[in-house]
């Protein structure tokens, strides 16, 4: 049996500027990545300029031409594949002829707000080993900033788009952490942002504190915790980099 690696990308995706890879990824972490000649990926385009710039610093041990890519398919990209609906274990058979695998997304820990569930819940029922490795985490990281609780939180992925429907999830998940005192996470595309940040200051009531972390890890990154009142103080954030967005008490 090989191994399945649960290999983490940097935050810089899609982003105009990259941070320097070895200032953010863990030389282990590399160095197996350098390895490894099967993967599965959420976009294979992604993950050869991923491993371009592994190559930079660990050369890798075949050519990019020659690694064994899988995408996962598209409609695990459009739902999601938490819910156990979809079977990847045909994705695995690299592994159970022998090879080691990774699995990567196009930033951050793969099945981690991101597709991979899938074929970590595979892995698990093939008895293939599962081997997370260290790297950035945009929603541990934006956490560990915020100045909220860290004791007891909850992500809870993307909020609804219609404006009606959001501002009621919006209602519910202060309700939750003003009662509970549990930190509520949630992701936004970076277009929707600032949407999203309107939606936020209109709705939420202006004691409760809500935390930005726009940019983690790039050189333009930053964080920033206040209440909701103080916000509506402020002129409106550039969000045009990956956010997350916090509430609590």
């Amino acid at each position: 049996m090989g191994t399945l690696y649960l290999v983490p990308a940097p935050l810089d995706f899609g982003c105009d500027d990259q941070t320097p890879l070895q200032d953010v990824m863990p030389a282990t972490t590399m160095v197996v990545a350098a390895r490894l000649t099967c993967w599965i990926s959420e976009n294979a385009r992604s993950t050869r300029a991923y491993l371009k710039r592994i190559h930079d610093i660990h050369p890798l041990g075949s050519p990019i031409q020659a690694l064994d890519i899988q995408e996962l398919p598209r409609q695990v990209h459009k739902k999601g594949d938490h819910d156990g609906q979809f079977d990847a274990r045909s994705l695995l058979n690299p592994a159970l002829q022998g090879h080691d695998m990774g699995l990567v997304c196009e930033a951050g820990m793969p099945a981690i707000a991101d597709p991979g569930t899938s074929v970590v819940r595979a892995a698990h029922d093939l008895n293939v080993r599962v081997v997370p490795l260290s790297g950035p985490s945009s929603l541990m990281l934006a956490l560990s900033a915020s100045g909220l609780n860290g004791q007891n939180f909850a992500f809870v992925g993307y909020l609804p788009q219609e404006a009606s429907e959001r501002a009621q999830r919006i209602r519910s998940l202060e309700g939750l952490a003003s009662q509970t005192g549990q930190t509520q996470l949630f992701i936004e595309t970076p277009y929707r942002n600032a949407a999203l940040y309107a939606a936020l200051l209109q709705t939420l009531k202006g004691t409760t504190r809500l935390a930005l972390g726009c940019g983690l890890t790039l050189a333009s990154g930053w964080s920033r915790c206040m209440s909701v009142q103080a916000w509506k103080q402020q002129p409106p954030p550039a969000l045009t980099e990956p956010t997350v967005f916090a509430i609590g008490r």
